[in-house]
């Protein structure tokens, strides 16, 4: 999410607290205790599973000198230290934290509680289903009515799914519609939910003879070979709440849900991220079935949307970091991880442009005017996998703040080590197709 006014408010109060909390400075003047390496594969025992849910404060120099180093360097910026967030735990131990149960503006961090919400909802594999019929009959290729489109809340149908909705058309006989292109339900087009526009692209992407330049484009990442649909609409395009009476000639579903959570989180695509939360009840409902799903208290998670947009969204950084051990917790006993769900450093480049961090961490960015936030799971040596939640408030330059990030996240690395390989319990599944190859895939269009 870019830097822009657009949806920012002023920050709700001022922070006024020093440079650590008091639990921080508590643990520096006592002893380390002993860490252990985290066994992820304890995760299958349910004693383990609630030690997570109730973590700990452990005393680790190097987790608490990262730390102090990152508040100082955003102190000599203009940033003062009470406005910051930062989390990190390893299993049930916190290693370090900083006000880390005061919710704050976490910008696209809040994608991380609209995943689990999604989730935690419908489950994996569930898709938004386009529905698509007519209310005469056909005669001879030309439909003597209107071709009607029930959408269902599908947020990425792009050009892809268009193309592959008119050859399947043009499959069952349809070549030509003498009435109107007809849109009803939550139907959207290329990121754009106004049904009059979104009904218009999908009249384009339908007929190649309309086709825009950027939907010539698109159509060249289809495998070679694939048809150009020519069904012409004759009339205008019509938008109603309620869809006439029409008889369905096919159905158009959507990618899978972890497809499109990933399409999501990568380029923190702030249309699908709205389209979902709205699906769900809404930011309120989200930030409640989010919370709940992570054991969190439900003060710490407050949402307007689903995307970030806005600095009404605020999250405590312990709750970023309980939402994303949750999700990873509810994907394991489908042999998937974070990482099938969010960019991973090395993997996808998305928002994470030329970021200094590990290769192989599933990561999710947030920014909006005066926020920069960092979350994820850092695979490491000595400490096993890292969750981190980094969220910074203040106006300094964007890149020295996610230099400044960076940094924090390689002076935990350069003490404890890189985990090589990465911990297979955040590795990539190798199950799911990449989902950029699977638009357009004519085998998600269902005779009716």
């Amino acid at each position: 999410m870019q830097r822009s006014a657009r949806g920012a408010a002023a920050l709700v109060c001022c922070l006024s607290m020093g440079l650590f909390s008091a639990e921080v400075r508590a643990a520096e003047q006592n002893s380390a205790e002993p860490l252990r390496v985290v066994d992820w594969a304890g995760w299958k025992d349910g004693s383990w599973l609630e030690a997570l849910v109730q973590p700990r404060l452990v005393q680790d120099p190097t987790a608490i000198a990262a730390l102090r180093q990152h508040l100082l360097a955003l102190e000599a910026m203009g940033m003062p230290a009470s406005a910051q967030g930062i989390w990190v735990q390893s299993g049930s131990q916190i290693l370090s934290e900083h006000k880390g149960l005061e919710p704050i503006p976490a910008a696209s961090l809040t994608k991380i509680p609209t995943t689990l919400a999604a989730l935690k909802t419908w489950g994996t594999s569930h898709t938004f289903n386009t529905t698509v019929g007519v209310t005469g009959p056909i005669d001879n290729g030309v439909v003597r009515g209107d071709l009607v489109i029930q959408g269902g809340g599908d947020p990425l149908f792009v050009w892809e799914e268009a193309i592959a909705l008119g050859n399947a058309l043009e499959q069952r006989g349809i070549r030509r519609v003498e009435g109107n292109l007809v849109i009803a339900g939550n139907f959207a087009m290329n990121f754009k939910g106004d049904p009059q526009t979104s009904g218009a692209l999908l009249r384009q992407g339908i007929n190649a003879d309309l086709w825009t330049g950027e939907a010539q484009t698109q159509y060249t990442q289809l495998p070679p070979g694939t048809p150009q649909p020519r069904v012409a609409i004759a009339g205008e395009v019509v938008s109603l709440a309620r869809p006439p009476a029409f008889t369905p000639v096919l159905q158009r579903r959507s990618l899978s849900l972890v497809q499109v959570l990933k399409a999501m989180n990568i380029f923190s695509n702030n249309f699908i991220a709205d389209s979902v939360a709205q699906q769900l009840g809404g930011g309120s409902a989200v930030a409640r079935t989010a919370a709940a799903a992570a054991n969190i208290p439900a003060e710490e998670v407050r949402l307007i949307n689903g995307s970030g947009l806005g600095e009404e969204n605020q999250i405590s950084p312990r709750a970023v970091v309980a939402m994303l051990t949750a999700t990873q917790r509810s994907l394991q006993a489908e042999g998937l991880s974070v990482s099938d769900l969010f960019p991973v450093v090395g993997r996808e480049r998305g928002t994470l442009g030329d970021r200094r961090i590990t290769a192989g961490t599933p990561v999710k960015t947030g920014t909006l005017d005066r926020v920069s936030s960092l979350a994820g799971a850092l695979p490491t040596r000595d400490r096993g996998i890292v969750w981190f939640a980094i969220i910074d408030i203040g106006t300094a330059d964007l890149g020295s703040v996610r230099a400044e990030q960076d940094r924090l996240l390689q002076a935990l690395v350069s003490q404890w080590g890189e985990a090589t390989p990465v911990p297979a319990e955040i590795q990539p599944s190798d199950r799911l197709p990449i989902y950029q190859q699977q638009l357009g895939d004519p085998a998600r269009n269902v005779p009716l």
